[in-house]
């Protein structure tokens, strides 16, 4: 499986418009070759440089398995979005305090649908998970300010 973004290779800084210091929306992203038998997919955008240690910017589960886009500030239909680490179901890009981060678009491949509460955040998500990831892939953008 692979995940990609039209709007910034791996490993290459995040373009401004996806972060609190532009418009702050979702960058567009391509998802390939997920498993064929797979029942759902699961987004997980987070930042392991963060002070905290960890700061998640978006969880989003339920995605058709189907899916090959996700388009620029959208949300795939029939999926559900979680907490990030601001207590906000959405997008919240990336907005380091110093230096430079590292933005995980983590895509997993999974086995079922899950039945979480819109309050769920990523601990939780990653429990649900546990068992049925069939795939996964990751992306990686920087950001500095």
């Amino acid at each position: 499986m692979i995940i990609n973004s039209p709007a910034f290779k791996n490993g290459v800084s995040i373009p401004d418009i996806y972060t609190c210091k532009g418009q702050n929306i979702s960058p567009p992203l391509e998802i390939k070759d997920a498993p064929a038998n797979a029942k759902s997919l699961v987004l997980l955008v987070d930042d392991p440089d963060a002070p905290s240690g960890d700061w998640v910017h978006w969880i989003v589960w339920n995605i058709d398995p189907k899916t090959t886009v996700i388009e620029t500030d959208s949300v795939p239909a029939g999926a559900e979005e979680g907490k990030n680490g601001s207590g906000h179901n959405k997008y919240d890009g990336p907005c380091p305090p110093s230096g430079v981060h590292h933005y995980q678009f983590k895509v997993y491949a999974l086995d079922k649908t899950l039945d979480l509460e819109p309050t769920t955040q990523k601990p939780e998500l990653l429990q649900a998970m546990t068992g049925h990831v069939m795939d996964q892939a990751v992306l990686v953008g920087t950001y500095s300010h």
